[in-house]
Formats: C-alpha cells, sequence, structure tokens
C-alpha cells in the first residue's frame, strides 16, 4: 500500500497523529491540517523519519477556505489524494437546559459542518481523479447515546447520517466512505471539551484516562478497516454489543440495561483510581 497519499484533518495530535503516524510507517505520504501550527510541525518532524515528502498544513475545518487551500495543494504537489479522513472534533458536555445555543453552534460548526465541509471540497477533487476514499470520524455517541451529551451525540449521528448517504450517493464514482465509531480512548479531546458543570467534566475525563485502548491501538483498527473496504468501523468490542442490543431488543428492555450500566459506570468513576 506504499506510495499512496491522504490527508487528515486535525492531524497534529490524538487521533489525528495516531494515523499520521500508522500511515507514514506503511509508506504513504501524509498531509495533516491542523489549527495548532506548532503541533503541527512536531507531528510533520516525526512522521517524516517514514515518509519524507510529508506535509503540515494550517487548517481550520470551519473555514472552507482552508480545505479548498489543502485541496488545492494537494493537487498541485501530489497530483491528487487518495485517502481523506475528517477528523477534526471537539467535546460539548451539558443537560439540555444547560448547553448554550453558543455551545450548541460551535460543536456543529466543527463536528458536523467540518465534516461536511471536507467531504464537500474533496468530493471533485475525488471524481476528477478518478475515485478515492474518505474516512469521516464519528463516535459510538453516533449510535449509543448517552445523557448530559446531547449535542455530542446529535453531531455525531448526523456525521454516521452523512456518512451513509455518501456511501450510496458517491459509490457511482467509486468513492468509498467508511465512518470511525470509537468509544472512549485515551485522546487529547477532552482537552478541548466543553462542560457545563465541575463534576461532569471531571467525570468525563476520568472515563477518558481510564480507557484501556490508545488512539495508536484505534488508528490501526482504522488503517486496516479502510483497506478492506469497511463502511462501518466499530473499534470496541463491548460498545459494539451494546448496539446489536439496542438494535434488537426492545427499546424499553434496552433502556433499562443502559440505566444499569450508567449506575456501574458512575460508582465506577467514584471510586479512587489505582496507583500506576
Amino acid at each position: 500500500m506504499g506510495g499512496q497519499r491522504i490527508f487528515i484533518t486535525g492531524g497534529a495530535g490524538g487521533l489525528g497523529r495516531a494515523l499520521a503516524e500508522c500511515y507514514a510507517r506503511a509508506g504513504w505520504d501524509v498531509c495533516i491540517g491542523d489549527l495548532d501550527v506548532a503541533r503541527c510541525a512536531e507531528t510533520l518532524a516525526a512522521i517524516r523519519q517514514h515518509a519524507p515528502r510529508s506535509q503540515a498544513l494550517a487548517c481550520d475545518v470551519r473555514r472552507e477556505e482552508d480545505l479548498q487551500a489543502a485541496a488545492a495543494w494537494l493537487k498541485d504537489n501530489w497530483q491528487g489524494v487518495d485517502v481523506v479522513v475528517n477528523n477534526a472534533g471537539v467535546a460539548q458536555m451539558g443537560g439540555i437546559e444547560e448547553a448554550t445555543p453558543a455551545d450548541w453552534q460551535w460543536i456543529v460548526d466543527i463536528n458536523l459542518l467540518g465534516v461536511v465541509r471536507g467531504c464537500r471540497v474533496f468530493v471533485p477533487l475525488l471524481r476528477a481523479q478518478g475515485g478515492g476514499w474518505i474516512v469521516n470520524v464519528a463516535s459510538m455517541a453516533g449510535l449509543l447515546h448517552m445523557p448530559h451529551a446531547a449535542a455530542y451525540n446529535a453531531t455525531k449521528a448526523a456525521v454516521v447520517a452523512l456518512s451513509e448517504t455518501l456511501q450510496l450517493e458517491l459509490a457511482p464514482d467509486r468513492i468509498g466512505v467508511t465512518v470511525v465509531c470509537p468509544a472512549f480512548f485515551r485522546t487529547a479531546l477532552a482537552q478541548n471539551m466543553r462542560a457545563s458543570n465541575p463534576q461532569l467534566e471531571k467525570m468525563t475525563r476520568r472515563l477518558v484516562d481510564r480507557a484501556r485502548i490508545g488512539p495508536d491501538e484505534i488508528a490501526q483498527l482504522v488503517f486496516t478497516g479502510v483497506a478492506r473496504g469497511a463502511t462501518h468501523i466499530l473499534t470496541h468490542p463491548e460498545a459494539r454489543r451494546l448496539w446489536w442490543l439496542k438494535r434488537y431488543l426492545p427499546y424499553s428492555w434496552y433502556l433499562a440495561l443502559i440505566r444499569r450500566q450508567l449506575a456501574r459506570m458512575e460508582a465506577r468513576m467514584r471510586r479512587p483510581a489505582a496507583p500506576v
């Protein structure tokens, strides 16, 4: 699979950086786009050890012109791109009466419209070159909707719906679409999180920090899944089982099950962390 080209938004840290390093080790040319120019430079130095032609671009997914500039760079310098990963995202935690309209606008602009802009900008390039692949990073929150996260859940569910729409819409153009739905894993997402109260923020950070899987493992699952043409990549077996139960159990049974799961989770979060 060497010699191919990939563009990753939010590529300077977290899952984006793990994906950049994974594809670079496999011999791909990697272009990352990120708001954090300093972290871009650090990540670029790391991936160029494996992929010397790799590049980093300043890119804010809230600005379609930034994505247009990235697409133009890829066309001019690499004659196109094979895989586009719409990865940039943020988190917002809070009850429905707590999250403000400004919170909703912020997360929708990045998590949903950032993906929409990436698809709008890159589909013409992929179509003109005869095909390619789009990877949209959603979340298990797009399939399993936990309380106190309505805005986050809604944006990630919308990314799943968008991706499934494009799987049908773009197939005649030889453009594949994969949607990635990870559950909690160790990532920097919590650093850019908005939470309506300190207790929610603390609980979310602990769930992330105590996760058994990190971004490198998620990146490898994405790499393998995209290579085999997967339409959906659900990275956590436990979450995948819950999703199947939601689909096939009577919904009232599923709700009772989730309430028990949440009670156990909250009890676990109240316990002190084990010493390292």
